[in-house]
This record gives structure tokens, sequence and C-alpha cells, in this order.
């Protein structure tokens, strides 16, 4: 599941700041009227990438810890 948010953050990060942006909007008035700036867009491209690394990460760890439990 991680892989799969951090890719979609990362290629594809106008997609989280709508999400973002729907989420305020529920406690918050006029917030159609925001708009995300090009550094934080950058920092959600970002922060996808590291969140999908980290899901390869912990897949190849625990597939190497079921190959030594099956030893």
């Amino acid at each position: 599941m991680a892989i799969g948010q951090g890719l979609v953050s990362a290629f594809v990060p106008q997609l989280s700041v709508k999400f973002v942006t729907k989420m305020i909007g529920k406690n918050f008035e006029n917030t159609e009227e925001l708009q995300a700036k090009p550094a934080y867009v950058r920092k959600i491209r970002a922060l996808g990438i590291g969140l999908a690394a980290a899901g390869v990460a912990n897949l190849a760890m625990d597939r190497v810890a079921d190959q030594a439990d099956n030893k």
C-alpha cells in the first residue's frame, strides 16, 4: 500500500494536493481559492518517492525474513 501511495504522490502530486484541499475544506471556508505553490508540489513528490522506497525496502526485508524462516 505504501508503494502505491508513494508512486501516486511521486508521479501525480496534484492528486494529493486536491485531496488535502478537500479535507481542509470540510473545516474552513473558501478553500476552493487555495493554490498550491510549486515548492509544496515538489515536497509532495519527494515524500512520495521516499514512501515508495520505504515500501520497497520493507517488501524486500519481509521476503528475506521469510526465506530465512523457511531454512
